[in-house]
């Protein structure tokens, strides 16, 4: 047993080579790094001990432990389980986010509690990512916030108070998550008018986590969040979910590539990614669901239209699954994909013609004309863990030798990946060199 400060992890810099394979077996489902950044929060802000099952250890999670003790929390990772000895109690005057994009955005408003000034940074991709949405709202109940034109790092001074405030989700609806976490603490009641929300699913989950840990939050049709101040968090017991996104890597290679079981992921889950399912559904690939386990194997490969606005995520696996299927396929509502860990229909656009693929990006959809066959060659992940896991699902079925640079990057979300596709029968080609520890 042993405190987060004193875990250590390398995060040395990899080049795969994944060979073509026939694929087939059983896995488990990543943990959600979604519900555990959530769950991580919520664990803080309740007096007493929580108990995190399930956990993720992505980088991503470690960050949000990182960040729950310098505002007060405990933590203890075991070999089944994370407790959360929870109270907040800021004791330090940085929050370092690493690259969570969420981590930044969700804990920006816990750090708006304190009275004193807390500064909030990051690293890589992250210092890119806009965060303006942060500074009018924060404002508006209370906060100073100091911005760096929008983009981190940002200092903020509370208490956050409360009342009435305007939201704008049309870019993400992470910093709602933080405000629906952070205010139910607040001394007054709060009401949040949300304009063109998107996600809308992941504020369904964080509301379902809420209301695991005690907390009420009314919903009036994503427009309108009443949130009732001076409640209590609750310590509790919480076992996290199965992570939808990081899944669709490994279902979209069992349609085209074998028979893959993946294990711990609920088709009634409210994480949207779920979509997935459908997709395959539509594409002819079989599909055969069962309690907590979803099996995939490879058959038809009809082209596809999928709106992705609520899961944009989506875009890199169903990009390569896109790329097989007989005819034209097309992805929209893909515009925010410009604002994640890459310019993800950028790089997508750039790497996966490189290797043969008539696939074209514009501002909100994404073309691809398949099958297409797959060339040898060296593709770069741009520091995105999502494109290089599509990037090496692609190679794998593809049956060409690509080399991709930068697969250290899976580590901020499925750090088990590679693993995973070994367990599976997939050959893969590792080199390592040292590289600097995340945080």
């Amino acid at each position: 047993m042993k405190l987060f400060t004193d875990y250590q992890k390398t995060n040395p810099k990899m080049e795969v080579i994944p060979l073509a394979s026939s694929v087939s077996g059983t896995v488990n489902a990543p943990a959600s790094k979604s519900a555990m950044q959530r769950a991580i929060a919520c664990a803080l802000l309740a007096e007493g001990r929580s108990e995190i099952y399930n956990p993720s250890l992505c980088d991503d999670a470690y960050a949000a432990l990182k960040m729950s003790e310098c505002l007060g929390a405990s933590t203890r990772i075991l070999d089944d389980r994370i407790i959360v000895d929870g109270g907040y109690k800021p004791g330090c005057g940085e929050l370092f986010c690493g690259e969570s994009g969420l981590g930044a955005r969700l804990f920006t408003p816990l750090a708006s509690l304190n009275a004193g000034w807390m500064e909030i940074n990051g690293s890589g991709s992250l210092l890119k990512r806009p965060m303006d949405m942060l500074s009018e709202t924060l404002s508006q109940m209370g906060v100073e916030v100091i911005s760096n034109g929008g983009f981190l790092p940002l200092r903020v001074r509370g208490p956050m108070k409360g009342g009435l405030a305007f939201v704008d989700g049309s870019l993400s609806s992470q910093f709602l998550t933080g405000l629906l976490i952070a205010l139910p603490v607040a001394k007054e009641d709060s009401k949040l008018i949300v304009h063109k929300l998107k996600s809308k699913p992941y504020i369904d989950l964080t509301i379902d986590i809420l209301n695991h840990f005690g907390v009420e939050v009314i919903n009036e049709n994503y427009s309108l969040f009443s949130i009732p101040g001076s409640q209590e968090y609750k310590p509790s017991s919480y076992t996290v979910e199965g992570d939808w996104s990081g899944a669709a890597f490994l279902l979209v290679l069992a349609a085209l590539a074998g028979d893959i079981t993946v294990r711990g992921i609920s088709p009634g889950s409210t994480q949207s990614d779920r979509k997935v399912l459908d997709i395959l559904r539509d594409v002819g690939a079989h599909v055969q669901v069962k309690d907590n386990e979803v099996s995939i194997r490879k058959d038809g490969l009809k082209p596809f239209i999928a709106d992705l606005s609520d899961c944009p995520d989506l875009a890199p696996p169903l990009a390569v699954l896109a790329s097989f299927c007989h005819g034209k396929s097309i992805l929209s509502g893909t515009e925010r994909l410009k604002v994640k860990e890459s310019d993800r229909g950028s790089a997508l656009m750039t790497e996966m013609s490189g290797l043969g693929v008539k696939i074209m990006n514009y501002d909100n959809r994404i073309e691809i004309e398949g099958p297409c066959m797959i060339n040898e060659g060296r593709v770069d992940s741009h520091g995105d863990h999502r494109i290089s896991m599509a990037l090496t699902i692609m190679s794998v079925a593809g049956g060409g030798k690509v080399t991709v640079k930068g697969a250290e990057s899976v580590n901020k979300s499925y750090p088990s990946f590679y693993e995973e596709l070994k367990e599976l029968g997939v050959v893969i080609n590792i080199s390592e060199e040292p590289a600097h520890l995340p945080f």
